[in-house]
C-alpha cells in the first residue's frame, strides 16, 4: 500500500552516509510531521520484561539460548500483576509485556496476565513475545490484548538468515500479516548498524513497514552484547540512527515511534535526542529490580538500578526540561480512526 508523498530515492537521500541534507533540517521536518499527524504529546508505555528465556540463537542478542552467563527467570502471575498495578498507579495507560521467544513462557500465563491487567481499568496491553503459534495470538487477543510488537530486524532476507540461524524473514512477515489481519495494532522495526547492513537495506526496512501498514515502528541502534558472536563489534552510529528515525517519521507519518532505551545507552540524553528526531513514545521499565540485571539484550543498559517510581520522576523532569508534555491517554494507533 503506497501512502507516502515521498519516494524510495528520497529515503535513500536521507539515510545515506554522504547525504548533503543537514541532520538538524531533517529532524525539524520530522518534528513538524509528528505534530501534524500524531500531536504534540509524548506517550509512555510501562515495560515489564517478564522473562529472559529464549530458544533463539540471534548473533547479536544477549538473551540467546547459548548464553549461560544469565540466570534465567519467568515472572510469576502475581509479580506481573503487581508490576502492572504500579504502571497504572503512575498514570500510564499502556503495559508492555516483553520476553525472549520461548514456549517455556506459557500461553496461559500471558492470558491470565492480560485478564489481570484489564481489571486495572482502561489500560492497553502490548505484547512483545516473539513468534508464537497463531492460536496463541488468537487466545491473547480474545483475552483483551490490544497490540503486538514483532520487529522484523532487517528486510534483507539473506542478512536475516545470517543474523538469525534457522529462521527466515518470510516466516516473520507471515506472522506480522496474521497479527495485523487478526485485529492487533501491530508494531515492527529494525536495528541500525548491524554488521552487513547497507543504506539500501535501511530504505527497504522503511518500505516494508509501509507495506505492512505498521502502527508502531521501533528503530533501535545496534549495541554489542558480551557472550555473543558480535561482542566486539562497534555500536551503531548515533547520528545515523537519529536520521533513520527522522526519515521513518517523515515517510510513514502517522506511526508511533519509541525513543528506545538502547538509544539512551548509545549516547548521553539519547531518548531526548530520539524525540528531537521525531519519535513520540518512551518506554520506562517496570521490571522488578531483581530481574533487570538478567534482561541484558545488550551491554551497559541504563537505569538497571533504578526503582520504577524514581525512574518515572526522573523521566518526567527530563522530558519537561526538554519541552515535552506527557499524554495521559492510551495512545492507540492514529490509523484506528481510518479502519
Amino acid at each position: 500500500m503506497k501512502s507516502s508523498d515521498y519516494s524510495s530515492d528520497d529515503l535513500r537521500s536521507w539515510v545515506d552516509e554522504d547525504s548533503p541534507i543537514p541532520s538538524e533540517d531533517l529532524f525539524e521536518t520530522a518534528r513538524n510531521v509528528r505534530k501534524q499527524y500524531c500531536g504534540d504529546k509524548i506517550y509512555l508505555r510501562g515495560l515489564i520484561e517478564i522473562s529472559n528465556h529464549c530458544s533463539c540463537s540471534c548473533l547479536y542478542c544477549g538473551l540467546r539460548k547459548s548464553n549461560d552467563h544469565l540466570t534465567r527467570y519467568i515472572m510469576s502471575p502475581r509479580e506481573i500483576a503487581d508490576a502492572a498495578r504500579l504502571v497504572a498507579e503512575c498514570g500510564i495507560k499502556t503495559v508492555v509485556m516483553q520476553s525472549g521467544e520461548s514456549l517455556l513462557i506459557s500461553a496461559e500465563l500471558i492470558e491470565d496476565s492480560i485478564l489481570a491487567i484489564k481489571e486495572l481499568g482502561d489500560i492497553a496491553v502490548t505484547l512483545s513475545l516473539g513468534e508464537r503459534e497463531f492460536t496463541d495470538y488468537d487466545r491473547w487477543l480474545k483475552a483483551g490484548a490490544d497490540r503486538y510488537l514483532l520487529k522484523h530486524e532487517t528486510a534483507n532476507s539473506h542478512l536475516y538468515r545470517k543474523l538469525h540461524p534457522g529462521a527466515f524473514l518470510e516466516d516473520r512477515i507471515e506472522h506480522l500479516r496474521y497479527l495485523k489481519s487478526s485485529g492487533f495494532q501491530t508494531g515492527t522495526g529494525n536495528i541500525i548498524g548491524i554488521p552487513g547492513q547497507s543504506s539500501d537495506d535501511i530504505v527497504d526496512d522503511i518500505l516494508l513497514c509501509e507495506e505492512l501498514e505498521a502502527d508502531m515502528i521501533s528503530i533501535s541502534p545496534f549495541m554489542p552484547s558480551g557472550n555473543t558472536p558480535f561482542a566486539k563489534v562497534q555500536p551503531a552510529d548515533a547520528d545515523l540512527t537519529l536520521r533513520v528515525i527522522a526519515a521513518a517519521r517523515i515517510y510513514l507519518r502517522d506511526v508511533h515511534m519509541p525513543a528506545t532505551t538502547a538509544l539512551g545507552t548509545l549516547m548521553p540524553k539519547g531518548r531526548e535526542a530520539g524525540l528531537h528526531a521525531g519519535a513520540n513514545v518512551v518506554m520506562p521499565s517496570f521490571t522488578p529490580l531483581k530481574y533487570k540485571t538478567e534482561y541484558l539484550i545488550y551491554d551497559n543498559k541504563i537505569c538497571l538500578n533504578e526503582e520504577a517510581k524514581s525512574c518515572i520522576t526522573c523521566l518526567d523532569l527530563t522530558l519537561a526540561a526538554a519541552g515535552y508534555h506527557i499524554s495521559g491517554e492510551r495512545g492507540d494507533s492514529p490509523k484506528l480512526a481510518l479502519r
